[in-house]
Parts: C-alpha cells; structure tokens; sequence
C-alpha cells in the first residue's frame, strides 16, 4: 500500500461537477489500495472575489485580516469535497492548516512554513479516513492564521509528503503535465515525460504557470517525487525528479514571464559601495530583483538597470528615492516589459544554443533590451506586446 498525496488547484474545483470529479479521482486511487491526503485551492476565482470584498471597504486593508479572509475560501473547498467523497461512500473528513498542522512565520500575505507536525493527519489515516487539507495556510506562533501567497497550495501539499514521507506527490492542473511551452499558446508544445527539479526550477521561477517555485525548491530539498498530471483527462503526466532516466534533451521549455517591470537608475555616483546601498535596500525591503544590468561610468556617473515583479516596482521605488545617494539620479520605471526564457540543462554543453535563440527573435523582428544567463537558461526581455510571438519563434527554433 502507498502514501499518495494529492493537490488540486482552483480550477479542477470550480464548481459543482469539477468537485464531483475531483471526488471520483481520489476514490480511484483510494481504492486501488493507497492511503490518501488531497490538498485543495480555493474554488475558481474565490481569492480575487475576496480580495474585491476587501478593496470595497477600505484601499489598504490589514495584512491579519487579509488572511483571515483568505483563508476562508480554502475552507468552502475542502468541506464540500468531504462531503462529495462521502457520497460514494468512502469515509473523509477536512482539516484546516492549522489542525493539519501547519506551523509558519509570521509574514502574513507571503509566510514561510516552519514546520509540518502531521499528527492528526496520520491518526485520521489510522482511521482509513481520506484526509483532505486546505493548502495556501498555516498558522504562526502567536495564533494567527497565516496564508503562504500565490500557488501556496502546490507548497502545502509537498510539505505533507515531505513530514509523511509519501510515496508520490501528484499536483493536478487544468493541463495534461509540462510541456515545453503553454500548450494553449504554442500548438506543437511537446509534453515531457520527466524534467529534472532544476530544469522544473527555472520554469517554474521564470513564468511557467504549472508549478509553484517554492513548492519545487522544497521537493529538491526533501527528495519528493513530484507528478504534474490534468484532473480533467485521465492520462500519464510528467514526472520531476532528481536524474531523468533519458539522455537530457537539449532544451526542455521556452516560458514568458509578463509580471515583470524594468527598473533604471539614471545618473547614480560613479563611487565604490553604491551598488550594494541600492540593493541591500530593496533586500531589507522583501524586493526580489532578477537581470541586473550596470552601464561603464563616463563623467562621474552611471546607470543601474534591473527588473523586479510589476507589483513590487512601487515599493522599490520609493525604496530607492529614500536612499540619499540617490537623491540626485532619475528612476524610470517601464511596465511593458516580458521576460521570455528558454531552459535545459544540455544548453550548457551548446555553445550555439544563445545565438540560435538571437537569430529567432531577429527573424520574428523582436528587439532584445536586456540579457541575463546560467548554466541551464537564457533569459531576454523584451517589450510586453511581442511575448507570445518571441515564444513561438524560439519554440519553433528548436522544435519544430
């Protein structure tokens, strides 16, 4: 017998006949002999219906009671999806965060999971209940209910097969697994059979919308096989790992990444230290910045150019206006920006992969502003309007 836990997003619960499904999928696998925990998103777009409740009352609302509001609509999914299973007659019972016991820090909106002490869910297993967890919570040592932000719910549910040493971890989406590129976009997108943690790392982090980032870098860490597989079509997915057992492809997927905002610092003093004052003040700030770009200092000046996620650009905004150092520079700030990657471990043994992927943004007359590169990817942004079309001329440049 194994440890299956499963996870489906707000999507595959959307309504009355998705929650049914979801029900006659979990029994499937309960019944073939398996002890099973389901971790569940909020229903559809519950968590913007939410957060437009909230902006009704006030523009700035308390980041507690935020999640105290969010948290709830995990809570309507997890019931109803009991209470479907129990209408095929097979015993389960839902557990919020907390009662899963799910420990965090205390950022509210973005907490990080401290600790997972699964007591209660394995008693409710010794029972031969199906367990069924609200994802995206948690609750922090003063009490407090806590949520984990976006795409929390893939990291809930490796969490608990990390704490319970699960056999597989299997995340449910509105697609058939990983696929080279957003199938609903690129039509010949390939889907693949395996893909490292790595590889699933960089997609993940770099516009890839299957898997949480966070959710991937937990399962590197704790050796959680992952499965990305459709709860709409019953058919094998993708499997991440650590080692694929084929001879690694060179390019496993080309992803574009439109939350994204460029960031330049115009006129900066040409001085030892300023880089690290501009940068270890977004740090303090939470601000993740990703492709850096610094021009040469020409008449005791520079330029500092990096980009950031659209919704943080205010905020590093004003965090580098409070900067004295930077109290006589300009701070552009451009919205319309993507970030379109292409990612594969074999790239790094392919000294031609770079100008290839050049050569297909030059055919499709795509203008190139910035350049960022690893072992396994190359990142370029580009303007917002030309993403899609950027995507498909790689994506046809190495697949076709």
């Amino acid at each position: 017998m194994s440890l299956i836990v499963q996870k489906f997003g707000g999507s595959s619960v959307a309504d009355k006949d998705r929650v049914l499904n979801v029900a006659r999928r979990v029994v499937q696998t309960y019944k073939e002999g398996n002890s099973v925990v389901v971790v569940v998103s909020a229903q559809g777009d519950t968590t913007d219906d939410l957060l437009e409740k909230a902006a009704e009352i006030t523009s700035n609302p308390s980041k507690r009671e935020l999640d105290m509001l969010l948290a709830s609509g995990e809570q309507i999914s997890i019931s109803l999806l009991a209470m479907a299973i129990k209408t095929l007659g097979v015993n389960a019972i839902s557990l919020l965060g907390w009662q899963a016991g799910f420990s965090t820090d205390e950022i509210h909106g973005a907490a990080r999971i401290r600790k997972v002490k699964a007591d209660r869910i394995k008693q409710e297993l010794e029972k031969d209940n199906i367990v069924i967890v609200a994802g995206f919570q948690g609750i922090n040592k003063y009490d407090d209910l806590t949520t984990l932000g976006r795409g929390g719910s893939d990291t809930s549910a490796v969490a608990i097969a990390a704490a319970l040493r699960a056999d597989r971890c299997q995340i449910f989406t509105d697609v058939e697994g990983v696929y080279t590129a957003d199938p609903r976009k690129v039509k010949n997108a390939i889907k693949l059979k395996e893909i490292t943690y790595d590889e699933m790392l960089e997609l993940a982090t770099l516009g890839a919308q299957v898997l949480n980032n966070r959710s991937v870098e937990m399962a590197k860490k704790y050796s959680v096989e992952l499965e990305v597989l459709s709860s709409l079509v019953e058919a094998p997915g993708t499997i991440v790992r650590e080692e694929t057992t084929v001879e690694k492809m060179l390019i496993r997927g080309v992803t574009k990444d439109t939350d994204v905002a460029r960031i330049s610092i115009i006129g900066l003093p040409d001085t030892p230290g300023i880089a690290f004052k501009v940068f270890s003040k977004l740090a303090q700030k939470n601000i993740n910045v990703d492709i850096i770009l610094q021009s040469v200092g020409r008449d005791g000046t520079k330029d500092i150019t990096f980009t950031v996620s659209r919704e943080n650009s205010a905020q590093a905004e004003q965090a580098i206006k409070s900067l004295s150092s930077c109290k006589d520079s300009q701070v552009v700030i451009d919205e319309n920006v993507a970030k379109v990657s292409l990612v594969g471990a074999g790239m790094e043994t392919h000294p031609a992969t770079a100008s290839r992927m050049f050569e297909a943004l030059y055919s499709a007359d795509v203008n190139i502003q910035m350049i960022s590169t690893s072992e396994i990817k190359i990142s370029v942004l580009i303007e917002k309007e030309a993403a899609d079309k950027a995507v498909k001329a790689i994506h046809n440049a190495f697949f076709d």
